[in-house]
């Protein structure tokens, strides 16, 4: 599903990193969603290749990449250690300056590596998201029984473990997975139906939901700022754009803020991946100048 590209795993100082990559030009990096892995780019990636050095990675916990230890504050599963061993990835890579672009828990590690680590990205596209602090502090009944994952997945261990355990298959895309590749499905399978790969993600949330959330409120209060230009997209069909005013969101939080809906339901790479590529190319074109 990607040609030309080179599959390689990446050690990082906290763990190891599967990543494809390829193509030449300004670098890229692309991070995937929940439970996806990196073979959600498998119909965008080919075609930014023809401009870019574009990475297709893992995130910890996922795939084919490492899964570490948790800690009792979740932190080894926060989207700022994920952002580390992305910005890890880059430079082994020799890329210490790139864009990125983020779908759903990879927008999430995306924006916060744009907090963390400003000197490193020069532009940010977020995929289907607002910032995790914003979906809590916000939280109502919409929020609760749409997004109910989250509140599920964040429960002590091993209680969604167990569930999810006993059939990952119903669990994970038990509707709408036509809209999904064959090969693609069974990549997520692959990897979704590894107890490891579900405890992880289970961490991603739990993270989410208590070490996530306190640094995006300590920054909000803090003021501080996105500093490059970042591209908000959705999809026109799914929930986000009917609970914010994703833009307006968005503007809290940086200064140069750009985007619009996309005429596709959550996985706008995969449901809408022409679509996808004429919004994102523009944007990554003045990103790199």
């Amino acid at each position: 599903m990607f040609p030309g590209f080179i599959r390689a795993l990446i050690p990082t100082p906290e763990s190891t990193i599967c990543v494809r990559h390829g193509g030449s030009g300004p670098p890229l990096l692309l991070l995937h969603g929940h439970p996806q892995t990196h073979v959600m780019w498998h119909l965008t990636a080919p075609a930014l290749a023809e401009e870019y050095s574009v990475v297709c990675a893992d995130l910890r916990g996922y795939g084919d990449s490492g899964k570490p230890p948790t800690a009792p504050d979740h932190e080894p599963y926060s989207k700022r250690a994920m952002a580390r061993d992305m910005v890890a990835v880059m430079a082994a890579l020799g890329h210490e300056r790139f864009a990125v672009v983020g779908h759903d828990r990879g927008g999430r590690v995306a924006y916060r590596m744009a907090l963390d680590h400003p000197e490193r990205v020069r532009g940010l596209a977020v995929l289907d998201i607002v910032p995790t602090g914003e979906h809590f502090r916000r939280a109502g009944m919409d929020f609760a029984l749409g997004y109910w994952h989250w509140f599920f997945l964040a429960q002590p261990f091993d209680f969604p473990e167990r569930v999810i355990g006993a059939d990952p298959d119903r669990f994970y895309f038990h509707r709408g997975r036509e809209i999904f590749a064959e090969a693609a499905t069974a990549e997520y399978r692959r990897c979704y139906s590894d107890p490891a790969t579900i405890h992880a993600m289970c961490e991603d949330y739990r993270a989410g939901a208590t070490y996530d959330f306190e640094l995006d409120e300590a920054d909000r209060k803090a003021g501080r700022r996105i500093a490059c230009p970042l591209l908000a997209l959705w999809g026109a069909k799914g929930q986000v754009g009917r609970w914010y005013d994703v833009l307006g969101v968005w503007r809290n939080w940086a200064a140069d803020v750009s985007g619009g809906a996309i005429d596709s339901g959550h996985y706008l790479p995969e449901e809408a991946p022409e679509a996808t590529l004429r919004a994102l190319q523009p944007f990554l074109r003045r990103a790199g100048e």
